[in-house]
């Protein structure tokens, strides 16, 4: 761990060298095609130290800007994976508009081995929005997105993966926000070209003056295009995550004419908007022979726990009839985690 947290220090102390020019001198500059790399250096009132990578693409003509983010949970790996594939492959002189890509937003989780919080102030970024300027070092990343990177973007898209202990279903999502129906119904359209065959949308009931939480809920509240891709699992890398994930950016962009790669969306598209959440009443170890992407119906066993002898202490049946989009896919569980998420069209 100590060797980690040293390497990490290293990176710090190269940002000086790296980004002599901040995300907005760069993203102001008039020059392209452009291509350059730049780290944030963050460091709250505790000496926490982290950085924040950022990538900036300028095509040769003018367009779009369109944000991706991975890696805000620093255990999804093919979302990270996908987007270093997408750094080594885009060709600036091919590209219209503008990319900004944070390839890794927590660093910190990423380096350490941690799952979801930041080991530094032991907060998540994914539930740190929109941020403080005054705050730890995660409060300080989530306000730099939300003060200069999502008003700088069109299109915002966070692409997130199951963790360490979910199996999950790929699927692409929105918010269903009243309050920008235009701005939602290119959101529904990107995830419908995309290439995912699950597309799921969420309501949107926050008022201006509620924290987001979310970093692309964040997006969405403040008006922007604002979507999301779930694909990967269990703390693994797997190919054909990774593919989905580009697959489905390289469709959006092919779709918005900033860039040619793209391929046909999925020929079946299963729209759901109606999410219902498992939750474990106890501690204990979990017993499931259901996988994500099993269909059930309202009252069917899904799994059971036990505690620590194998004496069994509760059955879980399906709350409503669906698809299960995720679920834990390791034995220990505690009181109030989710045991899976079924979602269904109403």
């Amino acid at each position: 761990m100590q060797k980690l947290f040293f390497t990490l220090f290293l990176f710090l102390s190269l940002c000086s060298a790296i980004a002599q020019n901040t995300f907005k001198d760069v993203f102001s500059n008039a020059k392209r095609p452009l291509k350059e790399n730049i780290r944030i250096a963050f460091q709250d009132a505790r000496n926490n130290k982290t950085f924040l990578p950022v990538s900036i693409l300028k095509g040769k003509n003018e367009g779009p800007v369109f944000t991706i983010i991975a890696g805000v949970h620093g255990f999804e790996y093919p979302p990270i994976v996908g987007v270093q594939e997408l750094l080594k492959e885009i060709d600036v002189d091919k590209l219209n508009g503008t990319l900004i890509i944070i390839p890794i937003a927590n660093t910190s989780s990423f380096f350490s081995r941690t799952s979801i919080v930041n080991p530094h102030d032991q907060v998540n970024l994914n539930g740190a929005f929109p941020g403080k300027s005054t705050g730890s070092v995660t409060q300080k990343i989530a306000d730099f997105i939300t003060t200069d990177i999502i008003p700088a973007s069109d299109i915002f898209i966070d692409i997130h993966g199951g963790g360490v202990n979910e199996d999950l279903l790929p699927f692409a999502l929105f918010y269903d926000n009243p309050n920008y129906p235009e701005q939602t119904k290119k959101a529904r359209e990107l995830t419908e070209i995309s290439g995912f065959q699950y597309i799921v949308s969420y309501p949107f009931s926050l008022r201006d003056d509620e924290p987001a939480k979310y970093v692309f809920k964040q997006a969405s509240q403040d008006g922007k295009v604002a979507l999301s891709f779930e694909s990967g699992k269990l703390g693994n890398v797997q190919k054909d995550a990774v593919r989905f994930i580009k697959n489905g950016i390289y469709n959006m962009l092919d779709h918005l004419n900033m860039y040619d790669n793209g391929t046909k969306p999925s020929a079946y598209l299963v729209q759901l908007n109606n999410q219902t959440y498992l939750s474990a009443t106890e501690t204990g170890i979990f017993y499931s022979d259901l996988k994500a992407g099993d269909t059930v119906k309202e009252g069917d066993i899904v799994g059971y726990t036990t505690n620590e002898f194998g004496e069994k202490l509760k059955e879980y049946k399906a709350p409503t009839s669906g698809i299960i989009l995720y679920k834990i896919s390791t034995p220990p569980v505690n009181i109030d985690d989710t045991l899976m998420c079924i979602s269904r069209r109403l």
